[in-house]
This record gives C-alpha cells, sequence and structure tokens, in this order.
C-alpha cells in the first residue's frame, strides 16, 4: 500500500522499554514492529523491510554489534539506529564500524528520540535526481553511488556524506561543518566518527584502484576534488 506509514522494526529485550518506545513511535505516526531478541529480529527485518531499524546494543552482551554486522552482511541497506548506555570514543567507532548509522543514549528520552526518528525517516526532496564529480555519480533516488559504471552500496549516513560532500565541490569542509550539516544535531564530545565514515568512504568509492576524489585537509577537514 503506498500510503502506508514508515515501519520501524524495534529489537529489544527490555518489555517495558519496548513497550514505550513502541507507544511513542506509533503515536507519531510510524508502524512499530517489536523483536525480542536478535534471531527475531533478523528474520523481521528480512521479512518487512522495514524504514528504519532500532536495535539495542545489549541484547545478549554484543549481539546487539553482531546484529548490525549481520544486517549489513544480508544487504539490507535500512538505517539502524542503536541504543547504547555508554559514550565512549570506542563505543561509538564500535556501532560505526558494525554497520551502524547512528545512536542514541540512554536513558530513553521521547522527544530526543523522536527527532532522531524523523532525521532518518524524512521525505527526499522532490526534484532532485543525480549529483555528479568526474567519474564518480549520486543518485539521490536510490541513494546508490556509481562509479564508471560500478554500483556502490551506501548505509544511510555514508550517503549523506557523500551528499554534502558532492554538494559542495572543492570546497574544504571543516569537521564542525561536517557533522552540523550531516549528523543534524550537537554530536557530543570528541570522536574521530566523521574519520571512520570518510574511511568507508574511501574503500567503497576506490575498490577497483580508481584516484582518490575526497582529500584531507590536515588539521581542517576534507575537500571533494581531483588530487
Amino acid at each position: 500500500m503506498l500510503d502506508r506509514n514508515p515501519c520501524v522494526l524495534l529489537i529489544e529485550t527490555d518489555a517495558a522499554l519496548a513497550h514505550n518506545v513502541s507507544l511513542d513511535l506509533k503515536e507519531s505516526g510510524y508502524e512499530p514492529v517489536v523483536a525480542y531478541d536478535a534471531t527475531t529480529g533478523l528474520s523481521q527485518a528480512d521479512q518487512l523491510q522495514p524504514s528504519l531499524i532500532v536495535v539495542d546494543r545489549m541484547l545478549a552482551g554484543e549481539s546487539g554489534l553482531q546484529l548490525c554486522t549481520q544486517l549489513r552482511r544480508v544487504g539490507n541497506r535500512a538505517p539502524v539506529l542503536l541504543l547504547m548506555a555508554r559514550d565512549s570514543v570506542d563505543d561509538r567507532v564500535a556501532c560505526l564500524e558494525a554497520g551502524a548509522d547512528d545512536y542514541f543514549l540512554k536513558p530513553y528520552r521521547s522527544e530526543d528520540f523522536l527527532q532522531l526518528v524523523r532525521l532518518y525517516l524524512q521525505p527526499d526532496a522532490p526534484g532532485t535526481e543525480q549529483l555528479r564529480f568526474g567519474d564518480l555519480v549520486l543518485d539521490l533516488s536510490t541513494r546508490r553511488a556509481l562509479r564508471n559504471g560500478r554500483v556502490i552500496e551506501l548505509t544511510m549516513k555514508e550517503y549523506e556524506l557523500l551528499k554534502y560532500l558532492m554538494e559542495h565541490p572543492r570546497e574544504v569542509l571543516t569537521r564542525d561543518q561536517i557533522l552540523e550539516n550531516v549528523w543534524g544535531y550537537d554530536f557530543m564530545g570528541e570522536s574521530n566518527v566523521i574519520e571512520v565514515y570518510i574511511r568507508y568512504l574511501r574503500l567503497k568509492i576506490e575498490d577497483e584502484g580508481q584516484k582518490r576524489l575526497i582529500q584531507t585537509v590536515r588539521g581542517v577537514g576534507y575537500v571533494l576534488r581531483e588530487a
């Protein structure tokens, strides 16, 4: 059905928290589906193809991270948000390296959480089709990149970062500019989150030995240009 509300899959072992999050999502116009363990969550993700997946990192030890890795391994491209109890740099990087797009720090706060959900589920702007830089093309409808005809699958945040860089070709962008415009909210504390994503983008874009397009400007930030 074309008018169906976006489906949000919540994978959470805490029944009380799952109930509260699910209720908030439903009242905000989404269609929540709850899975109480990683195995069920993986199956539901495959069957439902949700618009967004929310995973508690501590499902059972580190299985929240393992679940993110499995989702990406089987080709699920939906944005994934991790619920986390800790906020260290190592925790953030572990989430990103597992394939998650973002995280939300506990304790659960309805308005802040829903703001983050809306950020990922906002409709695409009409009237835009592609961005191009040299032999790199970013398709704004499919959120995929192409280089020399090779399709490059991107996570939500990889797509948003590449889109921002391609919207400002040959312009040096500072770390603060990137955080503000790509993440859309204040990213608390020091983090090498940008470096992690730049590294992933480079690996994907330069997978077949193509020349580097995302250049590091030491002490400042990054720029999309040919070396």
